[in-house]
């Protein structure tokens, strides 16, 4: 017999009521979560659509499911609102967070790189200029990888962890210059040069270099 389709309307409801709790602190991170039979009775559903939804919570890293041993909290913070919260971001308080995140990360690049650094970097930006003057999109796409590879330079897991989340911001922040002006060699060059910094291990510079990109209009 095939197995019954789960109304997508109940798996929302059961998300909605358990990510309330969540958020609500009823469990601490670590903390092993009720049954599918214990949640099923104390939310008033199925045990099917509670296992939809579980499914769902591990899917964004909310839960950690282990075969055998049942589920636990690994955060209360759902990616998902992360990236609703970043897609409304406005032009300015993108500026600042790049501030923030980007030009010090590249600071300690400068201290950090290695040659394998070095050597991904001229490879990024060898194919960000091929596109500069041509396609927006593959420009957009070539220009992210060339400053997610500085960030990662600075080898630190969680800038660069939190910079992959916020890259679709960097994107539309490139976008928005890019397509209400010419497309200025100036600019690129400013690329090139925050990679000679890095490559000389002079942070300062980089980090200068790397705000004056980040506030051209």
């Amino acid at each position: 017999m095939p197995t019954p389709l789960i109304k997508r309307s109940l798996v929302d409801q059961a998300l909605e009521q358990l990510r309330q709790r969540i958020n609500n602190g009823a469990w601490t991170i670590g903390q092993r979560l009720p049954t599918e039979p214990e949640l099923a009775s104390e939310l008033g559903i199925s045990r099917n659509t509670v296992r939809e939804a579980m499914r769902v919570l591990a899917f964004t890293g909310l839960i950690e499911i282990r075969q055998g041993d049942g589920s636990y909290l690994r955060g209360n913070v759902d990616p998902l609102d992360t990236i609703k919260a970043l897609s409304s971001c406005s032009l300015e308080h993108a500026r600042e967070t790049r501030h923030i995140i980007e030009a010090e990360a590249i600071g300690l690049a400068a201290l950090r790189r290695t040659e394998q650094d070095l050597q991904g970097l001229r490879e990024a930006l060898k194919e960000s200029q091929a596109h500069y003057h041509h396609d927006l999109d593959c420009y957009i796409a070539c220009d992210l990888v060339f400053h997610r590879r500085l960030v990662d330079a600075a080898h630190n897991p969680t800038l660069s962890e939190l910079y992959r989340y916020f890259s679709s911001v960097v994107g539309a922040a490139v976008r928005h210059s890019l397509s209400h002006g010419p497309r200025r060699q100036s600019v690129f060059d400013l690329h090139v040069d925050m990679l000679e910094a890095v490559e000389q291990r002079d942070p300062e510079r980089a980090k200068t270099l790397c705000r004056t990109l980040i506030d051209e209009p």
